[in-house]
């Protein structure tokens, strides 16, 4: 690898297995994970945020990851500091960097630049903020900037203001002028029917229920994290929050959340598929063989 690249970037919808794939990518090719998913930087929480296991993080070594505290806030401008400054480190010690993509917005704003027009919409966070009431939604806003410019009583303009505001993380201004890094990327998407993939949704659902996923957000309560933090707003952490509240029985709550993680699914894989640099490869049988092979060509 040089210091240009080339990265692996590892996307496609939740559930569909980018964790394994990204992991067998840096086993077979010496690598290393940069991940870039907007929940799975804080501490503590693993279960919804589907972090990587322990046996993984043992053999390979992952970037962006368990670092902030889960009471604080994080935004695209600060994942993408953070990650190119990652990738510079992999790539100058001659190793191969693999993004392994779960956040749409993290992977666009570090693969292509930021530009105050092409600010795109993030699923995950407008699934969690059509959830909240007005004066909750305003709030946000106005902690975010106090002085945003946008109709307060209009939900539609002040869920893209919050939109954007996340992504810069500082005044819009700053968002003007950003370049594309130094780096080329070969992007890699990972498909299946949808059948398919709503199949693993659930399975996965039951699965983080079974493990202890109510315990987990008790657990992050009792230590001090509020109930308007990122990470408990976000898929899965949502819905345990309304089974504690009473709101949702246990019995359901697997169903509720793959219905909503059926949902982001879909709009990741229309995002994707909007893009003409991913090459697309089906989960059955086996992609990797293809993909080291595609890998070697691209590179």
């Amino acid at each position: 690898m040089t210091a240009t690249g080339p990265v692996i970037v590892v996307v496609g919808p939740t559930a569909i297995g980018k964790s394994r794939l990204a992991f067998e990518i840096a086993v077979a090719l010496s690598g290393e994970i940069v991940v870039a998913d907007s929940r799975q930087v804080y501490q503590r929480l693993d279960i919804a945020t589907n972090k990587p296991p322990p046996d993984h993080r043992r053999r390979v070594r992952y970037h962006m990851i368990d670092f902030v505290d889960p009471s604080s806030s994080f935004n695209a401008a600060q994942y993408v500091e953070g990650a190119n400054a990652a990738i510079e480190d992999i790539l100058a010690r001659g190793r191969v960097a693999i993004v392994e993509g779960g956040t749409m917005l993290y992977v666009d704003a570090l693969t292509k630049g930021f530009s105050l027009t092409g600010v795109p919409p993030d699923p995950e966070l407008r699934i969690t903020l059509e959830r909240m009431d007005l004066d909750s939604l305003r709030a946000r806003l106005l902690e975010l900037d106090p002085d945003p410019g946008v109709d307060l009583r209009n939900p539609v303009r002040m869920v893209r203001a919050v939109e954007v505001l996340e992504v810069a993380g500082a005044p819009l201004r700053r968002l003007r002028g950003r370049t594309p890094p130094p780096w080329r990327a070969i992007h890699i998407g990972l498909t299946a029917p949808l059948a398919v993939i709503d199949a693993r949704i659930e399975k996965r659902s039951r699965e983080q229920v079974e493990r202890g996923l109510i315990a987990e957000t008790q657990a992050a309560l009792g230590a001090g994290v509020p109930v308007t933090a990122p990470v408990l707003t976000g898929i899965g952490y949502a819905e345990a929050l309304a089974h504690i509240r009473g709101e949702v029985p246990l019995s359901e709550l697997p169903q509720v959340m793959a219905a909503s993680n059926r949902r982001y699914a879909r709009r990741q894989l229309r995002w994707w598929r909007r893009d003409p640099e991913v090459r697309w490869f089906e989960i059955d049988p086996d992609p990797l063989p293809a993909i080291l092979k595609y890998v070697q060509q691209a590179g």
